[in-house]
């Protein structure tokens, strides 16, 4: 008999200790303190993240013009980010999942150019950014990291650019699933099917699809045996096949 397949996807990597404290979380090498020692991280602890924030599906953690006073790491479950069109459309610019940070956007205006939106019941911690710039003075290790990561997203950017730019339909979804498991096993989830949590209403605004043009891919990487799709549930069957479609472009760097 065929037991249900659990679906682990976009949850935190442990979520046993409700105690704030990034030295015990196994995020820790995928989030901010990522290659920290032991030390430096007993600072952190002390000194930087002290609010874990819950947010249920749908609510909205900060808007566009609020302002900037701090960064969130996606502790469990996972966002959205979009911007208002001048036509009053929603546009996707990203999804962010455990280990991530939410903000970045607001260091160099002091208010938020984008929402950030749960896409399910999900938390963040808290990390104040006069606390984040105070303590990147004293420890290198922390203020090297956070250069990363401001790095990481420029490339991102820069990747979107390329995809919005030079590939056709079928590749933008090719590169989003590749983008997307590879984030998912970085954070040691298996190579199972995944439960999207956003739609694919979401997927296309992200890509710049029709929601039929991208349906329409799911459906014809299906019947060609590249992924198994039912529902929002998705499995990478012939990654090397989906690959190929990208003519060999790197499709995990940068969405």
């Amino acid at each position: 008999m065929n037991r249900p397949v659990v679906q682990p996807v976009f949850r935190a990597l442990h979520l046993a200790s409700c105690n704030v404290a990034c030295s015990d979380c196994n995020l820790r090498e995928v989030c901010l303190p990522v290659g920290m020692s032991r030390a430096d991280l007993e600072k952190v602890d002390r000194h930087l993240v002290t609010e874990r924030r819950p947010l249920a599906r749908g609510e909205t953690l900060f808007q566009v013009g609020d302002p900037f006073n701090a960064l969130y790491a996606v502790w469990q479950g996972s966002f959205k980010t979009c911007i208002s069109s001048r036509d009053g459309r929603d546009q996707i610019s990203g999804f962010q999942m455990a280990g991530e940070l939410l903000g970045l956007d607001g260091i160099g205006s002091g208010r938020h150019q984008a929402d950030a939106v749960a896409l399910e019941a999900s938390q963040v911690c808290v990390i104040p950014f006069h606390a984040l710039e105070a303590l990147s003075r004293e420890l290198q290790s922390l203020q090297q990291q956070l250069h990363r990561i401001m790095s990481r997203e420029i490339v991102r950017d820069h990747g979107v650019l390329l995809l919005l730019g030079s590939m056709h339909a079928e590749e933008r979804v090719a590169a989003f699933l590749l983008n997307l498991t590879h984030r998912l096993r970085a954070r040691g989830f298996p190579d199972s099917p995944v439960q999207l949590r956003m739609t694919r209403e979401e997927i296309g605004s992200f890509l710049g699809l029709q929601l039929e043009t991208v349906s329409r891919a799911f459906s014809r990487f299906h019947a060609q045996g590249l992924v198994a799709v039912k529902h929002r549930q998705v499995q990478i069957t012939d990654p090397a096949g989906l690959q190929k479609l990208l003519g060999g472009s790197e499709a995990t760097a940068g969405l």
